[in-house]
């Protein structure tokens, strides 16, 4: 008889992901994620409180997948070192900051919020005051989750991808061009491709921290 691996947080946090990575925040339940490690669903409580902890679990997975810079950086190298590594991660798991837009995830441990520490600490090195860190923290955690949930709504993202289509030629048929001349004009553009959603998330990145680093100038 084979003896059943010892279930551990880990592994349920593990098939979690994948669950999600596959199919979306609406494929997890913690009865199909039972299924799919091969327990009953009561021994997951072993591991998880509930649905709301284990989403924390998934996104504190994310966030310990981002690469922290070496803090002798310069400031706008450190901010831009966190946060391409921070869309890189989750573009691999797109779930995850839905899950964080929607606040059914919200981790609070220090292994998940370490790169905002970083983020603040760089901005504090810039010489910004608290509001001014502030109000720059929010800009690049902005441009990072929008940048991340557009790229879902057909706006930014790969031609091909748009919300399980195919394609995004019958998307693109359903705005009305004399309506809508200009967005339907960026869309085509962007329906022909020659530039991917991680390089202009990349050329958004370095406009904004040029912005910092003119305020930062001033300060």
């Amino acid at each position: 008889m084979t003896r059943r691996e010892t279930l551990t947080r880990e592994k349920v946090l593990h098939a979690a992901m994948a669950l999600v990575d596959e199919d979306g925040l609406d494929g997890l339940s913690m009865r199909r994620l039972a299924t799919v490690l091969d327990v009953h669903a009561m021994s997951l409580y072993n591991h998880v409180s509930n649905k709301a902890d284990l989403l924390d679990g998934i996104a504190e997975h994310a966030f310990n997948q981002v690469e922290l810079p070496d803090p002798e950086l310069a400031w706008p190298e450190q901010v831009r070192a966190v946060a391409l590594s921070m869309h890189h991660v989750f573009s691999r798991h797109p779930a995850v900051p839905v899950a964080l837009a929607t606040d059914q995830a919200n981790p609070t441990s220090a292994r998940a919020l370490k790169p905002f520490d970083r983020l603040v600490g760089a901005l504090y090195q810039a010489g910004f005051d608290d509001r001014r860190a502030s109000q720059a923290l929010g800009a690049v955690t902005g441009l990072i989750f929008g940048s991340l949930l557009l790229s879902t709504a057909g706006l930014t993202g790969e031609p091909g991808s748009h919300a399980g289509e195919p394609d995004t030629s019958g998307y693109l048929r359903r705005i009305d061009a004399a309506q809508l001349p200009n967005l339907s004009r960026l869309l085509q553009q962007r329906a022909l491709g020659g530039r991917s959603p991680q390089e202009d998330f990349q050329r958004a990145l370095d406009m904004l921290i040029q912005g910092l680093v003119a305020e930062a100038d001033q300060t």
